[in-house]
C-alpha cells in the first residue's frame, strides 16, 4: 500500500491554493471550517440555505473507500467545529454559549432525579423502621393518667392529684384562641396536612434564622401526639420515620379536633404541669376554660422549652413569647392587631406566684385515701372533701403566725393541728408549718409522743373499774417492778383525789391507776375510742410514751365531747366522675357507743378542772364550756393539747422534725394556738353545754359528799373512799343510779339486779340500794376479780378491800366490801 501523499493532498497544496484564490477576501455570512489534510471543507450558511456545493478532491484515481468514510468522519468533525464557532487562520474554535432555558431544564433534572433518588431511599427507610413497629392492628391510643381533682366543702378547688396535675378539657370547652395560640405557634399548617409537613418544616427554618430563635415547633403537632403517645424520647433517624408513620396513622383515625384534644391534654407546660388545665391552674390559679387571650399567648409560648420559657422561671422570655404568639395568630387571621396589641399590654402574662398552702397536706392525704375507697382509680374523678375552707386558713395563720413568734425563743420550728366536729368529720388539718418546704404531715402521717395527752384513757379505764373523780391516791414516788416513775416538777403532795391528779398531770397518779387496771386494759379503752396504733402493754403507757398520729389522739377524744359515742375521722364526703356518677358517698356509720353516759359525765368534770384550774387554764374560749389535756413528752420533745366542746374538737402538736429538745410545755404555745383558733371557729355558733353540764341528757355527775359541819369529804367507812352522790343535771336533784350496762340508759331504783349476770331483773320487788355507793346491798359482783400481781382470780371468801391507806395510822382490820374493789394502795403496798 503506497502511503505517499500528492502535493495536491497536503495542506496548502496547489487543490489548497486554489480554493484559497477562489475564496480571496472572506464573503460576509461564510465561516471556513479547517480541514484534516483533504482539503474537504464546507459553510454553514451554504449548508443551511443549499448554497455552493461543498469542494470534493480531484484525480484520476476513484477514491478508496476507507480513504472516503474517514473523509466523511473528517467533515462531520469539520462541521461541529464550526457550529462551534472560531474563525480561521489557524485560531482555535469559540463555544457558543448555551441559552438560559436549557439551565434550568438541567437544573429540574438534576431536582428531579435527585428527589427520585431520595424518594426511594425514603421509602426504603420507612419500610425499614416501619417493620419494627408492632402490627398496625395492635395501635391504639393509650388511656390519659387519671385526675383527682380535690375540692374544700364550698366546692373551691384544693388542688389535682395524679401524675397529669389537671383532669383533661375537651376542645369545645375552651375559648376559640386557647387552640388558635397552640396551632399558630406550633402548627400552623395544622388543618392542612396529612401528619407530616415537609413544607411547614422548610418555613419553620426560615423563620428561626430571621428571628434568631425558635419561632415554633419543627415537628407537627400530629407528630408530637405520636411521640408523646408511642414513642421513646431518644432523637435517633428510626425514631424520626416511626414518628412520621404513626402521624400519619393517627390523621386517618382521628379527626383534627381529637389530634389537637390528645396534645393539649397530654403536653408538658412546665412546673410539673402536664396538660392545658394543670398549666392554666398552676400558673394562673383558675381553669383553662376562663383563660384570657393573653395568658393563652403566653402558655402556648411555653411550649417549645417549658422549662426555659414559662413565666415563674423567665418572666421576660415569656413575655417576648407571648408576643410573637401573638403576632402569628395575627398573619394567621385569628385574632385582629387591636386584639393583640390589648392581650400583649395585659399584665396577666406575669403569672401569680400561687403558693402551696396548708390544704395541700389535705389533698394529699386525700389522694393515699383513694384506692381504700374506690381501689385502682382509671378515669378522672372529684373529691368532695369535708374541708372548711376560711377555718383551714385561718387554723394555718394561726400556726405560722405562733411558730414565727415563739419557734426562735422556745427551739421549735414544726407544727400540726386537727379540728374535727363531734361525728369525726375534719374540717381543718396543719401538717406542717409551710408545704412548699415540707410536703411530710405531722397530723396524719407523724408518729409521736403525746405525753400527759394520754392520761384521759387511763382515767377513762379506772372510771369504768369503778373509781371516780374523787377516788384518793398517793402522789408519791414507788418502784414497781424496776420502773420508778416521777412528776416532772420533781414534787410531791401527798394524798389527792383523782379529778386533782389529772388536772395536775400528777405523773404518779397516773401510773398507779395503770397499773391497777393493768395496762392491757389501757389499750382497750383507747383502742375503743379511736387510737388504731399498736401498743405495748406496759406501765410506762400510762405517761404517753407510746407514740400515735395528732389525727388518731384527736379523734379519740370525740366520745368526750359527743357523750360516748365514737368515730372514724373522715375528710371524704362523696367522690364523682367528671360526669356526675356518683363512686362513693360517706355514711354516718361509725362505732357506736363506746363509753357510758355516767364514764363521760365524770371524764368530762375531770378534764374540765384541767383546763380550769391545771395545766390548760390557760385556755381561753370567752364563754364556751370546753375541757381538755395537755401533753408534753421527755426533754419536750412534743408539746401537746387536745380541748374540746360540744361542737367541735381540736388537737395541736408543736415540735421539731429531728425529735430534739424544746422549753415547751402543752400549757403554752399549743393552748395559744388553740384558743385563737377554737374562738374563730365557734363565731356565731349558739353555746351548747358538754355532756352532763346542764346538755338536757339523763347523764349524771358525780359530786362529793361534804360534811355540813366541817366543810370536808365525808369518808365512805366501808371503802375509805370519799363518799359521792349523783347528780341529775337536769333536775338539780340527787339520785342513786343504776346504770344498764348494755344500753346506758338509767335503770329504776325499784329494779332488782341478778347477782349472776349483774342485770336489771324486770318485775322483780325492789332491790335494797347502798346510800353510799350506789350499789345494791349486799351484791356480789358478776365476776370475780383478778389478781393484778398473778392474774388469778380471786374467790369471793378471800375477796376484801382495806381502806384508804394511811402510814401513821395502826394497821386496819379488814373487812368484806359490797363492791369487793381493791384500793390503788391496796395494790402498790400488797396488803
Amino acid at each position: 500500500m503506497d502511503f505517499r501523499i500528492s502535493p495536491e493532498d497536503r495542506v496548502g497544496g496547489q487543490q489548497g491554493k486554489r480554493g484559497a484564490s477562489k475564496s480571496g477576501r472572506r464573503r460576509k455570512g461564510e465561516r471556513v471550517e479547517p480541514s484534516l489534510g483533504t482539503g474537504v471543507g464546507a459553510f454553514v450558511d451554504d449548508e443551511r440555505s443549499g448554497g455552493v456545493a461543498p469542494v470534493l478532491p480531484t484525480g484520476d484515481a476513484q477514491p478508496n473507500p476507507r480513504k472516503s468514510k474517514k473523509a466523511e468522519k473528517s467533515r462531520k468533525g469539520s462541521e461541529r467545529s464550526t457550529r462551534g464557532g472560531g474563525g480561521g487562520n489557524g485560531k482555535p474554535p469559540k463555544r457558543k454559549r448555551r441559552g438560559a432555558g436549557g439551565f434550568f431544564v438541567g437544573i429540574v433534572y438534576f431536582l428531579f432525579m435527585g428527589g427520585l433518588v431520595a424518594g426511594l431511599a425514603a421509602m426504603g427507610l420507612v419500610v425499614y423502621f416501619g417493620m419494627q413497629l408492632p402490627d398496625s392492628n395492635s395501635w391504639a391510643v393509650p388511656e390519659r393518667p387519671p385526675n383527682i381533682r380535690v375540692l374544700a366543702a364550698d366546692g373551691r378547688l384544693i388542688s389535682n392529684r395524679g401524675q397529669t396535675g389537671g383532669e383533661a378539657i375537651s376542645y369545645h370547652e375552651l375559648p376559640y384562641y386557647v387552640p388558635a395560640a397552640i396551632i399558630a405557634s406550633e402548627d400552623r399548617r395544622f388543618m392542612s396536612h396529612m401528619g407530616v409537613d415537609p413544607v411547614g418544616l422548610a418555613a419553620v427554618l426560615v423563620e428561626t434564622l430571621r428571628a434568631g430563635e425558635i419561632t415554633r415547633g419543627a415537628s407537627t403537632i400530629t407528630q408530637q401526639v405520636a411521640k408523646n403517645l408511642f414513642l421513646s424520647p431518644d432523637q435517633t433517624l428510626g425514631r424520626k420515620v416511626q414518628e412520621a408513620v404513626l402521624a400519619v396513622w393517627l390523621e386517618q383515625n382521628y379527626t383534627k379536633e381529637q389530634i389537637l384534644e390528645l396534645y393539649f391534654n397530654r403536653v408538658y407546660y412546665g412546673q410539673g404541669a402536664t396538660g392545658i388545665e394543670a398549666a392554666a391552674q398552676t400558673y394562673y390559679g383558675i381553669s383553662a376554660r376562663d383563660l384570657s387571650l393573653g395568658q393563652a399567648a403566653t402558655l402556648a409560648g411555653i411550649l417549645p422549652a417549658p422549662s426555659a420559657y414559662n413565666p415563674k422561671s423567665a418572666p421576660d422570655i415569656a413575655a417576648r413569647r407571648q408576643a410573637l404568639v401573638l403576632n402569628a395568630m395575627v398573619e394567621e387571621g385569628y385574632v385582629t392587631r387591636e386584639e393583640a396589641d390589648a392581650a400583649e399590654a395585659n399584665p396577666d402574662r406575669s403569672a401569680p406566684s400561687r403558693v402551696a398552702g396548708s390544704e395541700y397536706y389535705v389533698a394529699d392525704w386525700v389522694e393515699t385515701l383513694m384506692n381504700d375507697y374506690l381501689g385502682e382509680v382509671d378515669e378522672d374523678v372529684v373529691v368532695h372533701t369535708t374541708l372548711d375552707w376560711d377555718l383551714q386558713k385561718h387554723a394555718e395563720f394561726v400556726v405560722r403566725e405562733k411558730v414565727a413568734e415563739e419557734g426562735g425563743n422556745r427551739g421549735f420550728s414544726q407544727a400540726a393541728l386537727v379540728s374535727m366536729d363531734t361525728t369525726g368529720t375534719v374540717r381543718a388539718l396543719i401538717g406542717g408549718v409551710d408545704y412548699n418546704k415540707s410536703q411530710y404531715n405531722r397530723a396524719v402521717t407523724a408518729r409521736r409522743q403525746p405525753g400527759s395527752a394520754f392520761k384521759p384513757f387511763v382515767y377513762t379505764a379506772a372510771m369504768e373499774k369503778g373509781y371516780t373523780p374523787d377516788t384518793l391516791a398517793e402522789d408519791a414516788q414507788f418502784t414497781y417492778n424496776g420502773w420508778s416513775p416521777g412528776n416532772a416538777t420533781g414534787r410531791y403532795v401527798g394524798t389527792v383525789t383523782l379529778r386533782q391528779g389529772l388536772a395536775y398531770s400528777l405523773n404518779t397518779i397516773a401510773a398507779r391507776l395503770a397499773i391497777d387496771v393493768t395496762p392491757q386494759s389501757v389499750i382497750d379503752v383507747a383502742t375503743r375510742m379511736g387510737i388504731s396504733t399498736p401498743m405495748e402493754a406496759v406501765p410506762s403507757i400510762a405517761l404517753g410514751t407510746q407514740e400515735v398520729s395528732l389525727l388518731e389522739l384527736t379523734s379519740a377524744y370525740v366520745p368526750f365531747a359527743n357523750g360516748g359515742v365514737g368515730v372514724i375521722p373522715n375528710v371524704i364526703s362523696s367522690i364523682e366522675t367528671v360526669d356526675g356518677e356518683v363512686l362513693y358517698q360517706a355514711s354516718d356509720a361509725g362505732p357506736g357507743r363506746v363509753l357510758a353516759p355516767e364514764i363521760v359525765a365524770e371524764m368530762n368534770d375531770m378534764l374540765k378542772t384541767a383546763v380550769e384550774v391545771g395545766t390548760g387554764r390557760g385556755a381561753n374560749l370567752n364563754g364556751w364550756p370546753f375541757a381538755g389535756k395537755t401533753g408534753t413528752s421527755q426533754n419536750a420533745k412534743d408539746a401537746v393539747f387536745v380541748g374540746y366542746t360540744a361542737d367541735m374538737v381540736t388537737g395541736v402538736w408543736l415540735g421539731n422534725d429531728d425529735a430534739s429538745g424544746t422549753t415547751l410545755s402543752g400549757g403554752n404555745v399549743p393552748v395559744a394556738i388553740w384558743s385563737e383558733y377554737m374562738t374563730r371557729a365557734h363565731q356565731g355558733l349558739e353555746v351548747a353545754q358538754l355532756p352532763g353540764y346542764g346538755d338536757g341528757s339523763s347523764t349524771l355527775v358525780a359530786e362529793q359528799i361534804l360534811d355540813p359541819n366541817t366543810g370536808q369529804p365525808m369518808i365512805d367507812p366501808q371503802t375509805g373512799q370519799p363518799m359521792v352522790q349523783f347528780i341529775d343535771p337536769t333536775t338539780g336533784q340527787v339520785i342513786q343510779p343504776q346504770i344498764d350496762a348494755g344500753t346506758g340508759q338509767l335503770v329504776p331504783q325499784t329494779a332488782q339486779i341478778d347477782p349472776n349476770t349483774g342485770q336489771p331483773v324486770t318485775g322483780e320487788a325492789q332491790q335494797q340500794i347502798d346510800p353510799n355507793t350506789g350499789y345494791p346491798v349486799q351484791q356480789q359482783p358478776a365476776q370475780q376479780p383478778l389478781d393484778p400481781m398473778t392474774g388469778q382470780q380471786i374467790p369471793p371468801q378471800q375477796v376484801a378491800t382495806e381502806p384508804q391507806w394511811n402510814p401513821n395510822a395502826a394497821e386496819p382490820t379488814p373487812q368484806q366490801s359490797p363492791r369487793a374493789q381493791r384500793t390503788l394502795m391496796d395494790m402498790i403496798f400488797g396488803n
